[in-house]
C-alpha cells in the first residue's frame, strides 16, 4: 500500500515559468467562466497570453523581487503563489498578487499551505501585513475570510468590482505569536 505524498512547496526558478504559465491560464478557465464576460476570458486563456505570461515569470522570477512559490506534484506544478511589495494597499505592506491552482489540486490545504509560505516570506522581509485583490464575485473571497482576511476596501474597472481583503496582523497569518 502506498501512502499519498503532498506536494512539495518550494522557491519557484525560472526553469517553472511554462508550468507556473500553464497553471495560470488553466486555473483562470476553471475559475472565472461565468464571472467574467466571455471575450475577455478568452483572451486571458489564449496560448498568446500563455506565452506573454511565462515570459513575465521568468523575468520576475530572476529578477528576485517577488516571492514565488509553486506546489509540485509528480513532478508537475500544480499551483503557485506569489507576493512582494504592496502596490496599492494603503496602511498594508506586502501584497499577494497571485494565488492559483489547479481545480483538480483543490480541497487538500494546498492554498492555505502557498498562503502561509507567501505571508512568511513576506514576513521576513520585513512585512508586518498583507492585503489582495479578489473579484467580487470570486467565491475565493470566502476562502480568504476563512483564512482571516477582512475586507478593506474596493475598486471597479468597467464593470469589474473588486475588494480588498487583508491581514492587519501577519503573526495570525503565519501562527507566530504577535
Amino acid at each position: 500500500m502506498s501512502v499519498p505524498r503532498a506536494p512539495l512547496i518550494r522557491a519557484a526558478t525560472p526553469a517553472d515559468a511554462p508550468g507556473i504559465a500553464a497553471v495560470h491560464v488553466q486555473s483562470w478557465a476553471e475559475t472565472y467562466a461565468g464571472l467574467m464576460p466571455d471575450d475577455f476570458l478568452t483572451r486571458m486563456t489564449s496560448p498568446e497570453t500563455q506565452a506573454r505570461r511565462e515570459v513575465f515569470w521568468t523575468g520576475n522570477i530572476a529578477d528576485g523581487q517577488d516571492a514565488v512559490l509553486v506546489a509540485e506534484d509528480a513532478g508537475q506544478i500544480v499551483a503557485f503563489a506569489s507576493a512582494g511589495t504592496a502596490r496599492d494597499h494603503p496602511g498594508f505592506d506586502a501584497e499577494l498578487f497571485t494565488l492559483y491552482s489547479l481545480k483538480a489540486a483543490q480541497g487538500a490545504g494546498l492554498g492555505r499551505d502557498l498562503l502561509r509560505r507567501a505571508a512568511q516570506a513576506m514576513q521576513a522581509r520585513g512585512a508586518g501585513s498583507l492585503a489582495l485583490w479578489v473579484l467580487d464575485t470570486n467565491p475565493t473571497r470566502h476562502w480568504y475570510a476563512r483564512q482571516g482576511a477582512h475586507e478593506c476596501g474596493e475598486k471597479r474597472e468597467g464593470a469589474l468590482r473588486e475588494l480588498r481583503l487583508g491581514w492587519s496582523d501577519l503573526a495570525a497569518l503565519v501562527g507566530t505569536p504577535a
